[in-house]
């Protein structure tokens, strides 16, 4: 027996694999060059972790948006939703709620915006981003309804709970005075990491998840297949709403304060996360690990940003949009050349 017959065939990368495998290379060789050239905090886990702690929330969003787009669609109401969720828990808390009845609100406010959302979209088919930008404006102005002024949380069991750190001292540091800081996580990041792995196992192994990829690659003929197209849609926006619910949840435990402008931006960041992580606005290709990274390489241009002395708003809204563009320049060159090299190929076998 020849020893080729006992090699396994490589089976060639899947674009969400291919545009997954770029994402996770660009990431570390940014870091890289941050950690040799700016040194300081890039050299410390903390810095990892802190960005993290920052962007648990958007991690969450950006994982109910990566669905979304995956099954074609968009949704860019999630920054709303989630201030509406901020404001509406602290005034719950601070007029005698408890965490759980927060909890339960953000959930409820969460699906409530999603059920909507997706009926509207799945059922009557409207357009998405029509849809989401009302649901947008109305999460908006809800949220000053709720409260006209800024609230800071007054429930002392949930400042306790703001204050619990997650402490790894193997990967902290020693400071100059030779007292070993040990690197901190907060419960938000927990329940982030959490989300991101229920999200991908659910795209990855199972039935719904496979539905999300089809509807998203071609509508038609995923209703051929007996994927139930208007339902799977449905429940992209159903589960979209609910991340967000639990984003703005998280997004309290964070900041422990609530106003109109909370998570201001949010929506954008999230799309631009999962563009960058290999999701297509065209829908059927993507990856939450993706989505992940590409939360992790917007914040790691924006801290170099920070770092270089480039501290106006401004000029991390110029690299944001720059690396945006570059990294959709980027798919469109890899999966046109990967379409040429397949019509190739068809070519040669007919041949």
């Amino acid at each position: 027996m020849m020893r080729n017959n006992n090699l396994k065939r490589r089976e060639p990368l899947t674009d969400t694999q291919l545009l997954l495998t770029i994402t996770i290379c660009i990431f570390f060789a940014m870091y890289g060059l941050a950690m040799l050239v700016w040194g300081g905090g890039f050299l410390r886990f903390q810095q990892v972790f802190d960005m993290l702690n920052n962007n648990a929330a958007l991690i969450i969003v950006a994982c109910g948006l990566t669905i979304v787009m995956i099954g074609g669609g968009i949704d860019i109401s999630v920054g709303g939703v989630t201030a509406l969720v901020v404001m509406s828990c602290i005034v719950h808390m601070n007029n005698g709620g408890s965490i759980v009845t927060a909890a339960l609100l953000a959930v409820g406010i969460g699906l409530c915006f999603g059920l909507v959302h997706g009926f509207l979209i799945s059922y009557l088919e409207i357009q998405p981003f029509i849809i989401t930008l009302a649901g947008m404006f109305f999460a908006r102005g809800m949220t000053t309804i709720v409260s006209l002024e800024p609230q800071k949380i007054a429930h002392e069991g949930f400042k306790a709970l703001m204050k619990t750190k997650i402490e790894i001292p193997w990967l902290g540091y020693v400071a100059k005075k030779g007292n070993l800081i040990p690197a901190r996580m907060e419960i938000g990041v927990v329940v982030a990491l959490v989300v991101l792995i229920v999200v991908f196992i659910m795209l990855k192994k199972t039935r719904l998840g496979r539905g999300f990829y089809a509807i998203g690659g071609n509508s038609q003929s995923a209703l051929m297949l007996g994927v139930n197209v208007k339902r799977t849609r449905f429940l992209s926006y159903l589960i979209s709403g609910l991340l967000s619910g639990i984003a703005g949840f998280v997004f309290m435990m964070h900041t422990g304060a609530g106003n109109a402008t909370n998570a201001a931006g949010a929506e954008m960041n999230a799309i631009a996360s999962a563009i960058i992580g290999g999701t297509l606005l065209s829908g059927g290709v993507g990856n939450v690990i993706g989505t992940f990274f590409g939360v992790l390489t917007l914040t790691t241009i924006k801290a170099i940003v920070t770092t270089s002395g480039l501290r106006d708003p401004w000029w991390q809204s110029i690299t944001t949009g720059a690396m945006l563009c570059f990294f959709i320049l980027l798919q469109s060159v890899v999966l046109s050349q990967r379409a040429k090299k397949k019509a190739k190929a068809k070519e040669l076998l007919k041949e």
